[in-house]
């Protein structure tokens, strides 16, 4: 495994990075235990300070982290500037909420008092993706701070400078020493640092391969873990939607971050009396869509972010014309530097073909017609996959139906699947388990303890 900086835009290697020898991570490992030993003592108006303190350099340094992950994995410069402020969003989320999310509750018993405590278990190693590289740390570094927790990061490979820069501002921010690190792992040594009994959990944010490999980990050390995996939403338009939104939304979401994003919009379920009228208005938006160099701000999307990712996209594509779909624009690799990858837009694939199973990470979008609510929730769960869904209708009674039916972890109706810090994430089946955001996400590495009184 090679930790290194590569420009999606041009394919050139900027810088590479050592991976951590034997004695830093014993080093890393010792660190994590003593500033546990030390933060699970602090007040929460500590704790609470600290985070505030993190999301003003994260507003500060938003363009410099733009910057960083434009270089590093193609995002464009807007987005990555958005991403930089969400995540001073969750920071200040639980620096308000995080208290009353863990105060003791009381419980009816047969004693004289009884209730549940919730305290920090201990350090927990966050194994995170290159696709949001900030935003998917800190929805778990900040409620682990909220709740006394330390965090050892491992980043993904082709993301070191984002992890770098993350450890800077949580450092430079007055964090106590040891609270967050960020170390260069093989998956061997990250098996390792799993086992070893200082951690106290594990949370993954990856694909579903990676997750079953850390779920083994996990399991075998006896360790709560929280995995956010894949996902293939479909995204649901009756008749009676309003066809212009739900087609403006619907093109937003599958180029966001160049298609690069386990919640965006994948496939698209149609109802047939409005299919023709969608199908055209969505081509129409998705070829409209300006792509190149992320740091011009005039492109909507950047390069996806390696040649593998590229190249696998492209495979899929290639079988979804073998199996009978038609692709109506997009679809050829780009001549020229980069790892782009043109918006995509594929109609008449069999439900049935293997390819549409598939989650397809990057600007291809699959469209189907259905007829009727029961045809429609069945092409919504042909899927291993249960992220997201979104459903857009005029009526609330069917709308209501829809969120019931549909095996994903959320739902929105009228409107773009996205993660808040208010309302917990996370999905069902291969998409993983385990809940971030909200007071469910605090609650995931905590001790739930019962105390009694006789």
């Amino acid at each position: 495994m090679e930790y290194r900086t590569l420009d999606p835009s041009t394919g050139e290697v900027v810088e590479r990075y050592p991976v951590a020898t034997a004695s830093q991570v014993a080093d890393a490992l010792d660190s994590a235990g003593a500033a546990f030993r030390a933060w699970r003592r602090s007040a929460a108006a500590e704790r609470s300070a600290l985070l505030h303190r993190i999301a003003g350099l994260l507003e500060e340094r938003a363009p410099e982290l733009a910057g960083t992950m434009a270089l590093e994995m193609g995002k464009p410069l807007a987005e990555g500037e958005g991403e930089a402020k969400k995540c001073a969003w969750v920071c200040r989320f639980y620096a308000d909420h995080g208290a009353a999310f863990l105060a003791p509750e009381t419980a009816e018993s047969d004693g004289s008092e009884a209730r549940v405590d919730y305290q920090p278990l201990g350090p927990i190693l966050a194994i995170m993706p290159w696709n949001f590289p900030l935003w998917q740390v800190f929805r778990h570094a900040a409620p682990a701070f909220a709740a006394g927790n330390t965090v050892l990061l491992k980043h993904a490979p082709g993301t070191p400078r984002c992890g770098l820069a993350i450890a800077s501002v949580v450092g430079d921010a007055g964090a106590p020493a040891g609270l967050l690190q960020n170390l260069f792992l093989t998956d061997d040594q990250a098996a390792e640092v799993i086992a070893h009994r200082t951690v106290r959990g594990v949370t993954l944010t990856g694909s579903t391969g990676a997750g079953r490999a850390v779920g083994r980990a996990a399991g075998e050390a006896l360790k709560p873990l929280v995995l956010e995996l894949g996902g293939s939403d479909p995204f649901v338009v009756f008749a009676d939607a309003d066809l212009e939104r739900a087609v403006e939304v619907g093109v937003a979401s599958r180029c966001l971050n160049s298609g690069q994003s386990c919640i965006a919009a994948k496939r698209f379920l149609v109802e047939a009396s409005i299919f023709d009228r969608f199908r055209d208005r969505f081509v129409e938006r998705m070829e409209a869509k300006r792509w190149g160099d992320p740091r011009d701000r005039d492109n909507d999307l950047g390069p996806m972010a390696r040649q593998d990712l590229r190249d696998g996209l492209h495979s899929q594509v290639e079988r979804i014309r073998e199996a009978g779909g038609r692709v109506l624009c997009g679809g050829v690799v780009p001549e020229g530097a980069g790892f782009f990858y043109p918006p995509t837009v594929v109609v008449d694939l069999p439900a049935d073909a293997e390819v549409a199973g598939e989650e397809l990470f990057g600007p291809v979008a699959t469209l189907y017609s259905f007829s009727g609510e029961d045809e429609a929730v069945a092409l919504a769960n042909a899927t291993d996959y249960g992220l997201g869904a979104s459903v857009w209708t005029a009526d609330r009674e069917r709308a209501e139906r829809m969120v019931r039916r549909i095996e994903v972890g959320s739902v929105f109706v009228n409107g773009l699947v996205k993660s808040d810090p208010r309302l917990p994430f996370g999905g069902v089946k291969d998409s993983g388990f385990g809940r971030e955001l909200a007071r469910q996400g605090i609650r995931e590495f905590v001790n739930a303890k019962t105390v009694w009184f006789a």
